[in-house]
């Protein structure tokens, strides 16, 4: 995952000295990528060992994506042992893939040795079972035994998201032996903010904050001064679901403990705000029906990803189609019903649309339950009432001025707020109801929301139609 690093004096003057690798939009340069893809052509090794080996991980992320595949390969072979591989934490997983598949398995295993066990999980994941196994036979027994523990645990857990390197003592230890412990073991994470408590068997009993220690007195024991972990994250939970125990907690970091209770891992702050962008996007591709697709997908990944979803936009489309033609007679009676049909619809769709994406996100983050469920219905109906009634008033002189018809104006009135009311309901109980029934409300809701608005438009607009005419 991108790792969020603390500003030191050398941070910062590693910021400034390659700040003019950016431009005032921040995007970086194509000066300094067309700089960079001229050494790579020419096998300046020494060029990229300068102007590239000590980029930050997401500058190197970043200057990875902007480099053709061809380049990204030759550079990450150029540069060798200099290659930062934390940077493949920063691209999308095409461009990850595509470098890692280049590689000799040795190399791999040598350089995820050097990542944080979180960084290295995530490059080992995307691989196929054999290359992992063999990479990992080329490491450390321990090593080797944590990073297949952390592989084992579901895809978008708490275990895959979180670092097996922690700092852990007894409770019978005294603060001064726990500094002491510190500062000698080089084993220990390079940043901490928490000291966990364990017993012999690893089961957690608390843990202790940094700063409690640096006030504490060095005679004074552990299980005197530490906390019970209130908000310790089970090693299976969702990472989704971990994100949120931050948010609600303000946690900097939690432990991360198995089925028995004992301390596994640590799930740190810089992981979980990875983890609530990827969400993020995943929720807003999904809802456009492109699942998880990333713009370096090759072209018949992305036709593959998005073909499902219009084949059923086709079939919802067919539907509303079906309705329009029962009322063939009426159009043909009265054309401008057919240049007036498309606003109904139009206005109803995205009139769901904004309920349906505030209810997929309330449900997404838990602000809708069934507690509350009942009273946001109603506002959602109350508010598509309005709504349909400001903009009946609207369309209904706009059509009845247009093809000076006054009557044609009620008709379209009415079909405005039938139709509002239901993209409202459409837009809140979809989702809900696929919620419900244990599907990802982020995924579907759009296209049958849709159709309803769809249907229910043509629907109502050409029956009171079909009603007018045969009235006069």
């Amino acid at each position: 995952m991108e790792g969020q690093e603390e500003t030191t004096p050398v941070d910062a003057g590693h910021e400034a000295e390659h700040a003019d690798i950016y431009g005032e939009d921040g995007v970086i340069r194509p000066a300094f990528v067309a700089h960079i893809g001229a050494a790579i052509a020419d096998r300046d090794i020494l060029i990229l060992r300068k102007d590239v080996g000590d980029l930050h991980q997401s500058e190197l992320g970043d200057l990875l994506e902007a480099l053709l595949p061809e380049q990204r390969r030759a550079l990450v072979d150029l540069l060798g042992a200099d290659f930062d591989f934390s940077a493949l934490t920063e691209v999308d997983e095409a461009i990850r893939l595509d470098i890692v598949d280049n590689l000799p398995n040795a190399q791999i295993a040598k350089a995820v040795q050097e990542l944080d066990s979180d960084d290295a999980v995530y490059i080992l994941e995307d691989l196929d079972q054999a290359d992992q196994d063999e990479i990992l036979a080329q490491l450390p027994f321990t090593e080797r035994i944590r990073l297949r523990r952390s592989l084992d645990y579901p895809e978008e857990s708490a275990g895959r998201r979180m670092q097996t390197e922690f700092v852990a003592v007894p409770p019978f230890w005294t603060v001064g032996q726990t500094i002491d412990y510190m500062r000698e073991d080089n084993n220990l994470p390079d940043r901490f903010s928490q000291i966990f408590v364990i017993d012999p068997s690893f089961k957690l009993l608390g843990a202790i904050d940094l700063d409690q220690i640096l006030r504490t007195k060095r005679s004074v024991k552990i299980e005197e001064i530490m906390h019970e972990t209130r908000h310790a994250i089970p090693a299976t939970m969702d990472q989704e679901e971990a994100a949120r125990e931050f948010e609600q907690y303000d946690l900097l970091s939690a432990a991360v403990v198995d089925e028995n209770e004992r301390l596994v891992g640590v799930l740190t702050i810089d992981d979980v705000v990875d983890v609530i962008q990827q969400e993020a996007e995943e929720d807003l591709l999904r809802m456009g029906g492109v699942g998880d697709e990333e713009l370096s997908d090759t072209v018949v990944a992305t036709s593959r990803s998005r073909v499902p979803w219009l084949l059923v936009n086709l079939a919802t489309a067919c539907i509303s189609a079906s309705v329009i033609s029962q009322f063939g007679a009426t159009i043909e009676e009265m054309v401008a019903l057919a240049a007036l049909m498309p606003i109904v619809a139009s206005l109803g769709g995205n009139a769901g649309t904004q309920t349906m994406t505030v209810t997929v996100r309330a449900l997404a983050t838990k602000d809708l339950d069934i507690y509350n469920a009942g009273r946001v219905i109603r506002r959602e109906v109350l508010v598509g009432l309005l709504n349909g009634s400001v903009i009946a008033v609207i369309i209904g002189v706009i059509a009845g001025l247009w093809f000076r018809n006054p009557d044609l104006g009620y008709v379209i009135a009415a079909a405005m707020i039938i139709n509002m009311l239901a993209a409202a309901l459409g837009g809140i109980l979809i989702p809900l109801l696929l919620d419900r029934l244990g599907a990802d409300p982020a995924i579907s809701s759009s296209i049958f929301t849709t159709m309803i608005t769809d249907v229910i438009g043509f629907l109502a607009f050409l029956s009171l139609a079909t009603w007018w005419l045969h009235l006069g």
